[in-house]
């Protein structure tokens, strides 16, 4: 079995698991799968993840000269004086007997 046909059971397995394990959707679990592994293939891969020590405090913070401390100040924009409307809700569906 290749590492493609393994990409796809999972990503099968994945979705029956997800919709409750239905009877009889196998084929159109499948063909999801595959189309989902056909994507990743197809999608540029992601960078590596540096594993480097984040900065602490102490070694990223630089002393500060007036004209660097001048130059890092940032104008603060004015909050909004009124809040944003929200969206109404849509009615619930009744539940399938």
């Amino acid at each position: 079995m290749s590492t493609e046909e393994k990409r796809i059971r999972e990503f099968a397995y994945q979705i029956w698991e997800s919709e409750g394990r239905p009877d009889g959707q196998e084929a159109r679990h499948w063909e999801m799968a595959r189309k989902l592994a056909e994507a990743e293939a197809l999608a540029p891969s992601k960078p590596a993840v540096s594993r480097a020590k984040p900065k602490t405090a102490t070694t990223a913070a630089k002393p500060a000269t007036k004209s660097t401390a001048k130059a890092a100040v940032k104008p603060v924009a004015p909050k909004a004086t009124e809040p944003a409307a929200k969206k109404p809700r849509a009615p619930r569906k009744p539940a399938a007997n």
